[in-house]
């Protein structure tokens, strides 16, 4: 039988979206998250970076990772570790293990939700109604908290309810739900310091305005290469009040310069929740003076130039945010707060996995027994398959979380999926006067009218619940829409070529 476009076309949609899940098979174990100030992070390790040895043996998994490190802190003496990674090799000398935590590498892109890592999930409200601005300051300054804290795979959102009320949803996983209610019911706390002597501090007692998006005085300066990749260097200009400003003349103006003669012998730091979160240079030409504009300065490093230029631009929104922001200008409580175990989300993931299966393989032999033909069965099994992958390959190009309400959706595809199916078969096998091709086109029409129904009925979940219901929204949308555009035209088409 000589396949039809659509068929092609079902062909390279399925083809594509493997491509997008992108199964990997490599070996060594993903760095989460890395502590803050620790040793091995001030050497350069974060997270994301894949290792692929310690001193010089070979790590394939998450649990030889574990057995070397082991082996390696048997007593207290000090040891010299060696970590290599995709991206460079690192050396410490300590007697403990190195404060950063593991996982085994994800074999395809497809990223999942809290509900089947574990972790804990709190949605979060202010104590006042938020505009879209303020709920993005909220959003930033408390990533930047959680970051401080060392907490891995922290996701934070911005939701709204049908109602418009604004929410914060915050996701960390292996943390566990009292982490997570302390951390949030903290206002947090900034402060600039010269040595132990406070500058200044967050918000608008002490900060008039900080430069955002105004390529006039803020922006990359340059970029260039560096001994392990590329630099750049970003610049935006502070604008304090009087009152800070004379507070840091008189303590700049006790300070000398350093070994270059264009910077103080002292740096400013920034404080968040008493952790030291960065340091600044600051220059010679501001000794003494009373100041209110300030000039600050850093950069972000790289393998590639690409990189260091989002680096230098990250690092420079996270000092404009904690700038602006300071403490918390509000309360927060917590609406909601959830907590799974990851293995419980590994068994529902194999048992949804086995249900699924199970299904589509009935509902085939169900076709076969009415319809007494195979090929129309193994046609049904192949489209529904397919659109599981297509489902699979958009979210993982659009790097949506898969959590259990997506999974519901995939499942709820499958089912609106062979019934559209279904209803082709059957204006197939109708025994009237006009031709197949008619026939289809009729069960093509009350396809489309059903999916447009379902469109309606689902766009209304996309913000029911806080965007708790979002994952099963957006799955549905997706598979209902690919199944109604591709696979179940390819399907008809199949069916018309073998009635005809």
């Amino acid at each position: 039988m000589k396949l039809g476009w659509r068929v092609w076309l079902l062909i390279i949609v399925v083809l594509l979206s493997v491509l997008a899940i992108h199964p990997t098979f490599q070996d060594g174990v993903v760095v989460k998250s890395v502590e803050f100030n620790s040793t091995i992070f001030n050497e350069g390790l974060r997270a994301g970076q894949i290792i692929t040895s310690l001193n010089g043996q070979q790590i394939e998994n998450k649990a030889e990772y574990t057995a070397v490190i082991e082996g390696i802190f048997i007593d207290t003496q000090v040891q010299r570790l060696d970590i290599a990674t995709k991206d460079g090799e690192y050396t410490i000398f300590t007697n403990q293990t190195p404060e950063i935590t593991v996982d085994t590498i994800p074999r395809t892109k497809i990223q999942t939700g809290l509900d089947l890592r574990g972790g804990a999930r709190a949605l979060v409200q202010a104590d006042q109604e938020l505009s879209d601005a303020q709920l993005q300051d909220l959003i930033a300054v408390s990533s930047n908290r959680f970051n401080v804290f060392g907490l891995s795979d922290v996701q934070i959102r911005g939701v709204t309810d049908l109602d418009g009320n604004k929410f914060m949803l915050v996701e960390v996983a292996g943390a566990t739900p009292a982490d997570l209610e302390d951390l949030v019911s903290q206002q947090g706390k900034f402060e600039a310091r010269i040595g132990n002597k406070s500058v200044f501090t967050g918000g608008k007692h002490d900060i008039a305005d900080v430069c955002r998006n105004d390529a006039s005085c803020a922006g990359i300066t340059q970029c260039g290469a560096a001994e392990t990749g590329y630099a750049c260097s970003f610049r935006f200009t502070l604008y304090l009040t009087e009152d800070a400003a004379k507070r840091h003349a008189a303590l700049t103006e006790e300070l000398g310069f350093d070994e270059t003669g264009r910077y103080l012998s002292e740096k400013l730091f920034l404080i968040v929740d008493d952790r030291e979160v960065d340091s600044l240079l600051i220059g010679a030409d501001l000794r003494g003076q009373v100041a209110t504009q300030i000039s600050i300065q850093g950069s972000g490093v790289g393998a590639r130039q690409e990189d260091a230029l989002q680096d230098a631009r990250t690092n420079m929104q996270k000092l404009q945010t904690i700038l602006i922001t300071g403490s918390l200008p509000y309360k927060l409580h917590i609406v909601k707060l959830d907590t799974i175990s990851p293995t419980l989300g590994d068994q529902f993931i194999r048992l949804i996995l086995l249900a699924g299966f199970a299904s589509i393989l009935a509902v085939a032999l169900i076709i076969f027994i009415r319809y007494r033909k195979f090929k129309a069965s193994l046609a049904l099994l192949l489209t529904s398959f397919s659109e599981i992958i297509i489902i699979l390959g958009v979210a993982s190009l659009i790097k949506w979380n898969l959590d259990l309400p997506s999974i519901a959706g995939i499942l709820a595809t499958i089912g609106t999926g062979v019934d559209s199916q279904i209803v082709i078969l059957d204006e197939a096998q109708k025994g009237i006067s006009i031709s197949v091709k008619e026939r289809i086109k009729r069960a093509l029409f009350i396809i489309i009218s059903a999916y447009a129904a379902s469109l309606a009925s689902l766009l209304p979940l996309y913000w029911a619940g806080a965007g708790l219901f979002k994952g099963f929204a957006i799955t549905t949308i997706i598979g209902i829409t690919a199944g109604v555009f591709i696979s179940r035209p390819a399907f008809a088409d199949i069916i018309r070529r073998m009635e005809e």
